[in-house]
């Protein structure tokens, strides 16, 4: 009645504040309860080793999306892509921890809802993975903080909650002294609510051993935990405070389990997530299905931006590259999702994925890097650690050393329906022959549709976007000649390529000369007849390509010259230079003795290298030290 009153007296533009108002007051909260690095160990969707009593019976009222997939199997590109709306790969931000800008004009989608009257808090991660990050932040948020709550806005004001729970993280499941788990953790449930080792399920490819059926269970226990601490403690909240008949609350995690051949894989073990959305009675006609039924729309991270602005009635940005799954923009169901991976920490990786309801396609553009190349943050686990030695003794059967052994394959084609785990590769069988093509064909149009930058490396992204984002920078052909560089990247893989690999160490663009080296890299032994043109490479003005060919040469013969270059890149005030050159350099394992020295001067600088990059170097110098012998 006040705004009515206000609105006659005040003219038309107050009259369209009222509406406006009103119109508000209507719209849905949302809530999002965010779980880290866990795939869909629950008992609602069918884990008999589960122990969720408040998730299940929430799925009990809720829609469970049963493919539903994030864009990437490791935290902050995933999350740059949630929060943006848009591909990781096309705003520069797929590398871990990477620091470059995106457009001005792409803000965080909570900044919409902000703009229309919402309250916004996010409890308490952000890791958006851009230079941007702290102007986003402010932007998307009222609140970002670890007491961040919706109890904070004004009366009436509809809010938009994130919920972070962090403790099904790696760190936790993997990472932690088993000691400091079981006193935060473990000794905190009920003994009714542990998980015993001797009853874990051990999925084929790890090798059941005591230590890989305590992990299990301790990563079990973490859901648990997860499952009473916070799932439970956030929906009681929300019955308290009277408003769950007016929230809409989705359930996810960011990516699948924190565990060996799970995050960082584009496998379902890494990318597939549980996504649960309760609709209550008030909005139940802007659900898909009935409470307690399930859905099979694909469903990727790309639409989770666009999809709140439509349940909330608002206009989706055209930069937004994904579709809405429910209100009013709801679009067409998508047949496939997509996936990538990149350089995680120091170690270096690229590799494509797209999936439909049945099949899986995978791309490796480094075949010849193990899924389970070493890495320093998770070979901090027993479990790796237990892996990796099995693997080494010659352990290990043909199941488990599709993850643990030295290479992987180039193309990888999964029946995912007859095939849960992904243990039978398809890429070779004459019946799938044009399934394969069918989705090769797929993913390289998605890779040129979306100007996926990952295949520029970062020193060359670095100097492309001098100026400018790297997504703006994409855009220019000049600066990103997209298919010289996508189809050297191509031959990666291919044996009959090296002739090809050779003169395109000549072409005029780094990052076409870099995928050359790379390729012929990946044939091993068999690059020997390119030794001259890697030589001549090794003066090459791009520093990513002086270091791959290097690489290439030092495991060819031993170069010395090689070596010169590698130690020579450990002095660059570049940091990516410098990350480059200490992850060759331990991969190289024996053949790096001759650097012993400069590495040991690069590891007592690299607290000057920079906050990430420093602690890249770290992992990569310290280990290549190790494996050397040299413990100081």
């Amino acid at each position: 009645m006040r705004l009515g009153v206000f609105a006659a007296a005040a003219g038309p533009r107050a009259a369209r504040f009222a509406f406006a108002a009103r119109e508000v007051s209507k719209r849905p909260n949302i809530l999002w309860i965010t779980i880290e690095d866990m795939s869909a160990n629950l008992g609602c969707w069918g884990d008999e080793y589960a122990i969720t009593p408040n998730i299940d019976r929430f799925a009990a009222e809720s829609v469970r999306y049963t493919n539903a997939y994030a864009s990437s199997p490791v935290c902050s590109p995933a999350r740059s892509c949630l929060i943006t709306g848009v591909y990781a790969t096309s705003t520069g931000t797929m590398n871990l921890r990477s620091a470059f800008p995106i457009p001005k004009y792409m803000k965080g989608f909570p900044t919409y809802l902000r703009q229309a009257g919402y309250y916004c808090t996010n409890n308490v991660k952000t890791d958006y993975n851009t230079s941007n990050a702290k102007q986003m932040i402010e932007d998307s948020w009222n609140e970002s903080s670890s007491e961040a709550h919706w109890r904070g806005r004004k009366s009436d004001q509809p809010f938009f909650s994130v919920f972070n729970a962090m403790v099904t993280h790696q760190s936790r499941t993997t990472i932690y002294p088993y000691e400091q788990f079981k006193k935060e953790i473990r000794d905190k449930l009920a003994p009714s609510e542990r998980h015993d080792p001797a009853e874990a399920p051990i999925p084929p490819y790890w090798p059941d051993t005591p230590i890989t059926r305590r992990t299990m269970a301790r990563y079990y226990d973490c859901i648990t935990a997860m499952d009473k601490d916070d799932v439970g403690r956030i929906l009681r909240e929300l019955e308290e405070d009277g408003l769950a008949e007016d929230t809409i609350v989705f359930f996810y995690s960011d990516h699948g389990m924190g565990m060996p051949r799970g995050k960082r894989l584009v496998l379902d073990s890494g990318m597939h997530v549980p996504l649960i959305i309760r609709f209550p009675k008030k909005y139940r006609h802007l659900a898909p299905a009935a409470a307690g039924e399930k859905i099979d729309r694909l469903v990727s991270f790309v639409d989770f931006a666009p999809t709140v602005l439509s349940l909330t009635g608002l206009d989706i940005p055209r930069y937004m590259q994904g579709h809405a799954f429910l209100g009013k923009a709801e679009s067409e169901p998508r047949e496939y999702v997509y996936g990538t991976r990149d350089r995680v920490d120091e170690a270096y990786d690229l590799t494509r994925s797209v999936r439909d309801k049945r099949y899986l396609y995978v791309r490796n553009y480094m075949p010849h890097l193990s899924y389970n190349q070493p890495e320093g943050y998770s070979d901090m686990s027993e479990v790796r650690q237990e892996i990796t030695r099995l693997a080494e003794e010659g352990r290990l059967g043909a199941a488990q050393m599709s993850y643990a052994g030295p290479t992987k394959a180039t193309e990888e084609l999964y029946d995912t329906q007859n095939d849960f785990h992904q243990m039978h590769n398809l890429a070779h069988s004459p019946a799938h022959k044009k399934i394969l093509e069918k989705m090769r064909r797929l993913h390289e149009r998605w890779m040129a549709r979306t100007l996926d930058l990952g295949f520029l490396p970062e020193v060359e992204l670095t100097d492309r976007c001098a100026a400018t984002t790297p997504y703006q920078m994409a855009r220019q052909t000049e600066k990103y000649p997209r298919k010289g560089v996508l189809d050297a990247a191509g031959l990666v893989g291919r044996d009959d390529a090296i002739d090809e690999q050779i003169a395109l160490l000549a072409d005029p663009d780094g990052a076409v000369r870099y995928w050359a080296a790379m390729g012929l890299r990946a044939v091993g032994k068999k690059a020997k007849p390119a030794r001259k043109a890697l030589t001549k490479a090794l003066s090459d003005k791009s520093a990513c390509v002086r270091i791959e060919s290097a690489g290439v040469l030092v495991e060819l013969e031993g170069s010395s010259k090689a070596l010169d270059v590698l130690t020579d890149s450990l002095a660059s005030k570049d940091g990516n230079e410098v990350v480059g050159a200490a992850r060759t350099l331990q991969m190289l394992g024996e053949k790096a003795r001759p650097a012993i020295k400069a590495m040991k001067a690069t590891l007592k600088r690299s607290g000057q290298i920079g906050a990430d990059q420093g602690m890249f170097v770290q992992f990569a110098l310290e280990a290549a030290l190790k494996k050397l012998g040299i413990s100081d």
